[in-house]
């Protein structure tokens, strides 16, 4: 599930992507906001995934808003202004839709954020994610991530003893991976079971040794890790 920021002056254009949003099943709308400056604040507290974003707003614009906003996550540009798409891309924006957004058109930038998120296999046949790191899109082989850890507002992807942060929360990176061969095991951890060594009721040895602690709402889950 893709966690959604609407960011728009216009309460017309909230209801417009709300409802090409309300069949959808892998996207939830966490909130909505009004101006640029509102946005920020909300993202200087809570991440998201992905961001609808309009132009032309009064204080601050969407392109002045990406230009402050530090670890962005997918922003998808919704505006009845074509002159700002060149200047959007550059700032590495997934989409640019023109107002008024036909519902084909709508699907189309949907489509490509599903693809972005969606896990895939590269030309040696091993499945691989795709993260945001900085502010850039990297691969990961699910191979080789022995765990992932939330950690505030990013997660931590461990591979062996090194781990690199993402911008993303651990509830997203559990939705893009695939339905076996990762286990949830606490609020904050979820593990690659093949890297898993040993398994007890209150914790689980990873093949470097590092123990991770068990919550009690997953202890049912981690019987079939072994």
């Amino acid at each position: 599930m893709l966690s959604v920021l609407i960011v728009d002056d216009e309460p017309l254009a909230h209801q417009v992507i709300l409802h090409h949003l309300e069949n959808t099943k892998d996207f939830q709308v966490v909130g909505q906001c009004y101006s640029a400056i509102e946005a920020l604040q909300r993202l200087s507290r809570d991440t998201v995934d992905v961001i609808f974003l309009d132009i032309n707003m009064p204080q601050l614009n969407g392109i002045e808003m990406l230009k402050v906003l530090a670890n962005k996550p997918h922003i998808v540009i919704v505006s009845a202004y074509q002159e700002y798409a060149l200047e959007g891309f550059e700032l590495d924006v997934c989409d640019y839709l023109l107002k008024p957004v036909s519902r084909q058109r709508f699907e189309q930038a949907l489509d490509k954020l599903r693809r972005i998120n969606a896990p895939a296999k590269n030309e040696n046949g091993e499945v691989t994610i795709v993260l945001k790191v900085d502010r850039e899109l990297q691969k990961f082989k699910l191979s080789e991530i022995s765990y992932f850890e939330s950690y505030g507002n990013y997660v931590k992807v461990w591979r062996k003893t090194q781990h690199i942060l993402v911008t993303s929360t651990l509830k997203n990176v559990v939705s893009m991976l695939p339905g076996e061969g990762f286990t949830q095991v606490h609020k904050s951890y979820v593990v690659n079971n093949q890297h898993v060594k040993r398994v007890g009721s209150e914790f689980i040895t990873m093949e470097s040794e590092l123990q991770l602690r068990v919550g009690r709402t997953y202890k049912s889950k981690v019987n079939g890790i072994i």
